[in-house]
């Protein structure tokens, strides 16, 4: 076994090794969480992430094999390995070389085939960043990881409770408001500005700081190199209010990422039964003017 040292976590006691399947020979990582000192809530989130793994098979989230328990000591969760690291660590190696629009537009893509396959499930991400977007050895695909503080919402149900990163949480959750699935469309909007910038929209000085201007909505222009159509798709994503966002359906339908969408869709067998984006409703301003009547 070979220790994958960024996929460490001391906060959660957790390591991941690089392991090769007796049976297959595949690579697999296999991640380490020590339960014994563990926390109930620290516990329960653990077995969480195993749960929710379990439930969804999607090309661009990462595959969870199956899980078991190591002497009572710790959960072995064995997962697809992604050689090609974190979406994080491969924008800060770019240094200050923007990624090309269609690069942009096909990493985005891939997140929100992710999303709306897990939106459909009625499951939240909660912590969707770029440290939890996992890259192929290509940097081409991309897959949604670390479900650890996902949530299981009953038909039309919201969440409550505080939880996930303070630069991509949304204005709901910093003011304590419910939440749904728009939350999630939020870090999204953080995610693509990042894609677009190489840095994060809200940084601040402190946490607090930092929360301050979630709550403003007030972050940086991307500038005018940035190209239009992902700019138009950010100011979407990034509103204040949540019933002003898209849903991960609709943005699949969006003019600017359909064409991307069913290029990925049709090679990867990527959407969800029943997803038809070129069917989702779509504001008529922003559809293609074929489409309108």
């Amino acid at each position: 076994r070979t220790p994958i040292p960024e996929l460490r976590s001391r906060r959660l006691r957790r390591v991941v090794c690089l392991y090769r399947e007796r049976s297959s020979g595949r690579p697999v990582a296999i991640k380490h969480i020590s339960v014994q000192q563990m926390s109930r809530e620290e516990r329960e989130q653990s077995l969480n992430e195993a749960r929710v793994l379990a439930m969804l098979h999607h090309p661009n989230i990462v595959a969870c094999h199956h899980s078991f328990l190591e002497d009572d000591q710790s959960l072995a969760i064995v997962m697809e390995y992604a050689p090609g690291g974190t979406l994080h660590d491969y924008l800060r190696r770019r240094g200050q070389a923007p990624l090309p629009e269609q690069q942009v537009l096909s990493f985005l893509g891939q997140i929100v085939l992710a999303l709306e396959h897990v939106h459909s499930r009625q499951i939240l991400h909660r912590d969707l960043k770029s440290q939890n977007l996992l890259l192929d050895r290509h940097r081409a695909l991309v897959k949604v990881g670390d479900f650890g503080i996902s949530k299981v919402l009953s038909s039309r149900s919201k969440a409550h409770s505080l939880v996930g990163t303070p630069n991509n949480i949304s204005p709901e959750i910093c003011v304590g408001k419910p939440y749904n699935q728009k939350s999630d469309i939020w870090a999204l909007g953080c995610v693509l500005y990042e894609l677009l910038t190489l840095r994060n929209p809200f940084e601040g000085s402190s946490v607090g700081d930092v929360l301050m201007k979630v709550m403003r909505g007030s972050y940086a222009s991307p500038g005018d190199s940035c190209p239009a159509g992902p700019r138009r798709l950010l100011g979407r994503l990034l509103q204040r209010e949540p019933s002003l966002r898209p849903s991960a359906r609709q943005l699949l339908a969006h003019p600017v990422l359909l064409p991307t969408v069913a290029r990925l869709a049709l090679s990867a067998g990527a959407l969800s039964p029943g997803a038809r984006p070129w069917e989702a409703s779509c504001p008529d301003s922003e559809r293609p003017a074929t489409a309108r009547q």
